[in-house]
């Protein structure tokens, strides 16, 4: 006795997406009524590329920081000091935007293959670097520019 596929029609395709979910390929399961559907993932912002920009932003902000406590500061002698400090804070922020930065593009150009999430932000990683550099940049001129002022102002 040989046995027969069961006698079921092809598989019906899914209704038409409402929402947010869309299929990307529909596959019938031979034999039965039943089909596979593959959907379709939208892309997402890296969370590594924002808080790259986010970090180098505040570089940016606190090697403002340093510039005005520096220059404020080195008449009274303790210019230098403080501006010091706010350079540790702005090297650390701004070095640690680029490497996140660059965690992100790797990430960002890896994604995308079967079954993984697809991720953007290029442009948001590439600004992250740029502004931690421009940060750390800032922050080291102004400590010098404060060592300087404070040095020629002790020397008068």
């Amino acid at each position: 006795m040989s046995q027969q596929p069961y006698p079921y029609s092809a598989p019906v395709p899914p209704p038409p997406p409402s929402g947010r979910w869309q299929p990307e390929r529909v596959d019938p399961v031979p034999g039965t009524e039943f089909a596979l559907v593959q959907l379709r993932v939208e892309p997402l912002t890296s969370g590594l590329a924002i808080g790259s920009l986010l970090a180098g932003i505040a570089a940016i902000l606190v090697s403002l920081l340093v510039l005005c406590f520096g220059l404020t500061g080195a008449q009274a002698g303790w210019g230098a000091l403080v501006a010091g400090a706010f350079t540790l804070l702005s090297v650390i922020g701004g070095v640690g935007a680029i490497v996140v930065g660059l965690v992100a593009r790797r990430q960002i150009r890896r994604s995308g293959g079967s079954g993984q999430v697809r991720f953007t932000g290029r442009g948001i990683a590439a600004a992250g670097i740029s502004c931690g550099a421009v940060g750390a940049g800032i922050s080291l001129a102004a400590l010098v520019l404060a060592v300087v002022l404070q040095q020629s102002s002790a020397g008068s």
